[in-house]
């Protein structure tokens, strides 16, 4: 065994442990969850036992996560940089965990178009924070203002535009797949709160 594969096995083994104490469960409960003795589970977490591929399997579906999750390395690239695109004044960070999502901060000065016609609809679902300013939020014909330091979840199948209102605002916006998706089809324009061409 490698140094790498002893670290990820004590990192696995403590996880387990972390996992189990933040459910408030001794290791008689997980064990019982589990479909394992309590003596096995104690010699997993801490490092008596080998860690075997179905002990992992059960324990990750006890403890309601997943063996990825589970068995995940612990990466040294903890610090993300963004890609600028200065001709749509975005940033743009790809989150790890599901590469399907994507964070976007993002200037904007104009207002939301009001008529339902010029606005997206897509599959999907966005988030967004507003950072400073205030934005509006267009979705059909209702009008959400959105202030510094709120937030509006909502589904992308509605018509949905998001601008300014009385002077810039920035925003963060989170997409998921579908969604983002959804934006990259219509990049030639500002992303946000264009419709679809």
């Amino acid at each position: 065994m490698t140094q790498d594969d002893g670290e990820l096995d004590g990192l696995v083994r403590k996880r387990i442990r972390a996992l189990r104490v933040a459910q408030g469960w001794s290791l008689e409960e997980l064990a019982k969850r589990a479909h394992l003795s309590q003596s096995t589970l104690s010699r997993i977490e801490n490092g008596r036992r080998r860690l075997a591929l179905d002990s992992l399997v059960t324990l990750a579906r006890a403890l309601d996560t997943t063996l990825d999750q589970l068995v995940e390395d612990a990466s040294d690239d903890v610090v993300i940089s963004p890609m600028i695109d200065s001709a749509h004044s975005t940033m743009r960070w790809p989150i790890k965990a599901d590469p399907g999502m994507i964070v976007v901060r993002q200037r904007m000065t104009e207002p939301p178009p009001d008529n339902p016609s010029r606005m997206r609809a897509h599959p999907g679902r966005e988030w967004l924070v507003v950072l400073s300013g205030t934005a509006v939020l267009m979705l059909g014909h209702r009008r959400f203002r959105v202030e510094t330091n709120q937030a509006a979840e909502f589904p992308t199948m509605l018509p949905h535009a998001i601008g300014a209102d009385g002077g810039p605002c920035e925003i963060l916006g989170i997409f998921d797949r579908d969604a983002r998706r959804g934006h990259q089809r219509g990049d030639g324009d500002d992303g946000a709160n264009r419709p679809e061409q």
